[in-house]
């Protein structure tokens, strides 16, 4: 017989397989999920979420569509943390210290207290891409926070109200824009894109069966 573990959703008590992902657990015990759901892969961030498991004081954080259930787990969806998000031009910017003290001050109020890093979903140091924000070292930030999904369970936890996913996305923009070497082929592919040079191609892929995209994809070469 299939092994079955009790847990608590939203307070209530239910029975699910224990091979589950506390998402998969929760429609299987009847919640239609329209909202804090998206990709259902870890990509997204949507689906953040706390719990305790009984006999563990810790409260933790992770994903639901990537954790699965424990016996006697307490469950709880986190509602949407509204970050702030400033808007700006990335062509008028440019990648100096006065531009994250001039967007997003509040990282210079960080204390230290490494709340981000502890409760990120994606096990990235948080704290330490925020210090390198405030050093403008936006190299070093933008690769310290590439695995980012945006959840925002750092910023709900942040005493001093800073928005970690925005200030990461900032600084991989000015890298992307100023900092990085450009790759000559993708400027390249870009140019003939614009120039409608696949857009035949594009119509006979829009045909083809899953499986003959499969195969294709499979056979493709690829370029070092």
């Amino acid at each position: 017989m299939e092994e079955m573990v009790n847990v608590y959703i939203m307070g209530k008590k239910y029975t699910v397989p224990a091979n589950l992902t506390i998402m998969k657990a929760m429609e299987y015990a009847g919640y239609q999920l329209i909202r804090g759901c998206g990709c259902r892969s870890g990509f997204c961030g949507a689906c953040a979420t706390i719990y305790r498991v009984k006999g563990d004081r810790e409260l933790k954080v992770c994903l639901a569509c990537q954790t699965k259930v424990e016996n006697e787990m307490y469950i709880a969806m986190l509602p949407f943390f509204p970050l702030v998000k400033q808007v700006y031009d990335i062509n008028k910017i440019k990648p100096d210290e006065q531009i994250m003290m001039q967007l997003y001050p509040e990282i210079y109020s960080c204390i230290g207290c490494n709340s981000c890093t502890k409760s990120c979903t994606q096990g990235l140091n948080v704290m330490r891409y925020i210090a390198y924000a405030q050093r403008g070292e936006y190299e070093k930030c933008a690769e310290e926070s590439f695995d980012c999904v945006m959840c925002g369970v750092c910023s709900a936890r942040c005493p001093a109200g800073i928005s970690h996913p925005q200030v990461a996305l900032l600084a991989r923009r000015l890298a992307g824009k100023y900092l990085i070497p450009q790759f000559q082929q993708l400027a390249k592919r870009v140019k003939e894109i614009k120039e409608g040079k696949f857009e035949e191609s594009m119509k006979e892929l829009m045909k083809k069966s899953t499986d003959e995209l499969r195969e294709l994809y499979n056979k493709r070469e690829i370029e070092i």
